[in-house]
């Protein structure tokens, strides 16, 4: 065996050549046994085995760095800078980060969480370097999927202006997350079929080889023919020559002779050049191979012979209840289109589109155009939904405030993933929407209990024809209740009381409204009889019941799974400020101000105190003041 050997990139240049492909194939079935147990992104990984080798053969981690765009593919970069001994603890808590991670290695040099951004911060290691007189060397490791975002082409377009010398590796395995869709991926599928092209370039080059001492003049007019060639015959690289990127490729990127060759002929430009590599995701896994979509990031355990992934069994997660959801409500409103930026199949829309193709929209790895062309489609009197996640409706806030809430159309937010997401922390916690939407005018914010208040607020949603509103919801199972027989609408702005109790009130949002449920039933064994309100809309708030509550004087408590800056308890407590009013007491709850790592969504929730038994904590201590001040 020749990766219990392997603990740094050092050890991997003591072997030769020929060892590699051996070493590969071990690799493979590490991670095939690995995450089996753990769950994690796995297709991505196998199909990068032999890319990531050839890099760390050829350069020097971490003086060369290595820039992953997007993390959860650098499992291979892992085990190669002595990390293959924590697999176990993949995605757990304390364990090893499904994402590269700078304070776990010193070869991890570039976090990503959200895609489209080695290039950008390819070009400003290559500017640090050149303006500290520098030599070493800097790669950008993109996928053919996140090339499709804005900021990398605005970072290729700063590259090929700077001329700076740097080397883009594009990992094309024409998949994201889903399947690639736009004018670049049609552009790619183009430059891999020119199969024409590729055999007259790989003849004249032996041609050239067979010419002696070729120098000088000679050599340049070599150059020349090729490129010529290139031009004349393919499109094959013609964009990124255009942008000012030396191109070599397409190269099969199983093979790591030809990895190594194209690398060391890219080392010989002085200047920005592009390696177009070709892999297949999921490569030596039958069952990922297959179907890279599902096996694109896996949760949980899966028996390794079947391919079969070990779920639990229960009620329906939010994700499926929406996309069930939205199906029902399109079948009565042809204006509904729903619009998503690569995540097709982790919005809970791939049923929706083998039922309405035509009403799908999914613009790639792109959310702020999305979020535009959804407010383009809402002024032609279509109701867009936008399905996105918390952590990716970030990228889409400028347009989110200018071009549909300042217009004020009836776009639809559909926020998955809101809250905590467990073990893809803190580059993906959904806990930050609340507080950069609400404060944004015209925007209607709100949050279901359970799934079947998540099915009436949809219908609330396309219903609403008064300006923007958001539905978020979060990344776990639903609570079992039973559906309505027809979806409702429910009144803007107006709360529920839930649980009954005069010592104190709980304000709750979303699932925290069970957890506040749990902990009342907690204090009511003691004589405690705790009120729990389900504050489902936070923007705006149910003033009329926020005026009763401070008139009876009873403590306040609020209970959020978001951060408490900027939160709902924020917002409470400016509705007070505003109105002059000072409650009898009020407590927050919520996410503090600190990032949240990797963890289940349990141990999540234990860390910040957003436990049944946290909260009956508190609320214990809010009852016996309340009983001291009445005695």
């Amino acid at each position: 065996m020749l990766l219990e050997h392997i603990d740094s990139p050092t050890d991997l240049k003591k072997l030769s050549l020929p060892e590699l492909p051996q070493l590969a194939e071990e690799i493979r079935h590490f991670l095939i046994q690995k995450l089996s147990a753990t769950g994690g992104h796995l297709a991505p990984n196998l199909g990068v085995v032999e890319l990531t080798l050839a890099l760390h053969y050829l350069y020097n981690s971490p003086e060369d760095k290595f820039i992953f765009d997007v993390g959860h593919q650098a499992y291979v970069h892992k085990i190669l800078t002595g990390r293959q001994n924590r697999f176990d603890t993949l995605r757990q808590k304390d364990g090893l980060c499904g994402f590269v991670k700078r304070n776990e290695s010193e070869h991890d040099v570039w976090e990503a969480g959200h895609s489209s951004t080695s290039l950008s911060a390819a070009m400003g290691m290559a500017l640090a370097r050149d303006y500290k007189g520098g030599s070493n060397k800097v790669v950008a490791i993109i996928g053919d999927g996140a090339l499709t975002g804005g900021m990398a082409l605005e970072a290729l377009n700063h590259i090929g202006h700077e001329k700076r010398k740097l080397m883009v590796v594009l990992n094309d395995n024409e998949m994201s997350i889903a399947p690639n869709v736009g004018a670049i991926h049609n552009y790619l599928g183009k430059v891999r079929s020119e199969k024409i092209y590729r055999k007259a370039k790989d003849e004249l080059e032996w041609l050239l080889r067979k010419v002696p001492a070729i120098g000088g003049k000679l050599a340049r007019t070599a150059e020349h023919v090729k490129d010529s060639l290139r031009y004349l015959i393919a499109p094959d690289g013609m964009l990124f020559e255009e942008f000012g990127l030396k191109y070599f490729g397409p190269v099969d990127g199983h093979d790591i002779n030809k990895l190594l060759e194209a690398f060391n002929q890219a080392d010989n430009v002085d200047g920005p050049v592009l390696v177009h590599v070709l892999t297949v995701k999921g490569k030596g896994y039958s069952p990922a191979e297959q179907d890279s979509h599902k096996w694109h990031g896996v949760s949980g355990a899966y028996k390794i012979e079947s391919g079969q992934v070990v779920k639990p069994v229960g009620p329906p997660m939010y994700t499926e209840v929406f996309g069930n959801a939205l199906i029902e409500l399109a079948d009565r409103d042809k204006r509904i289109i729903a619009v998503t930026p690569a995540m097709p199949g982790g919005s809970g829309l791939l049923k929706f589109a083998e039922k309405y193709p035509h009403r799908m929209i999914d613009v790639g790895i792109a959310e702020q155009h999305a979020a535009t062309m959804s407010a383009a489609l809402a002024m032609e009197g279509m109701k867009p939904v936008f399905a996105v996640y918390s952590t990716f409706l970030q990228r889409a806030y400028d347009q989110v405030v200018h071009d549909i809430c300042r217009q004020n159309l009836n776009v639809i937010f559909a926020i998955d993933r809101a809250g905590f997401v467990g073990a893809d922390g803190e580059t993906h916690q959904g806990v930050y929407d609340i507080a950069f939407l609400r404060h944004v005018p015209n925007m209607v914010l709100m949050m279901p209990k359970d799934e079947n208040e998540l099915r009436n607020m949809m219908k609330t949603a396309v219903e609403y024809d008064a300006g923007p509103i958001a539905v978020r919801y979060p990344r776990i199972a639903g609570t079992g209740v039973a559906f309505d027989d027809e979806m409702s609408t429910i009144e803007i702005g107006t709360w529920e009381t839930v649980r009954e109790g005069d010592y104190a009130a709980v304000l709750a949002i979303g699932p925290m409204v069970q957890v506040a449920e749990e902990a009342s039933e907690l204090l009511k064994r003691d004589g405690i009889n705790i009120r729990v309100i389900n504050a489902r809309f936070v923007k705006p708030l149910d003033e009329k019941m926020l005026l009763a509550l401070a008139k009876e004087r009873i403590p306040l408590m609020v209970v959020e799974e978001g951060s408490v800056q900027g939160g709902l308890g924020s917002a409470i407590l400016e509705f007070y400020a505003l109105q002059g009013i000072q409650p009898a007491s009020i407590q927050l709850a919520g996410v503090p101000d600190l990032f949240i790592e990797h963890a289940s969504i349990k141990e999540q929730r234990v860390e910040t105190g957003l436990t049944a038994e946290d909260i009956a904590k508190q609320l214990a201590s809010l009852a016996v003041r309340k009983r001291q001040r009445a005695t």
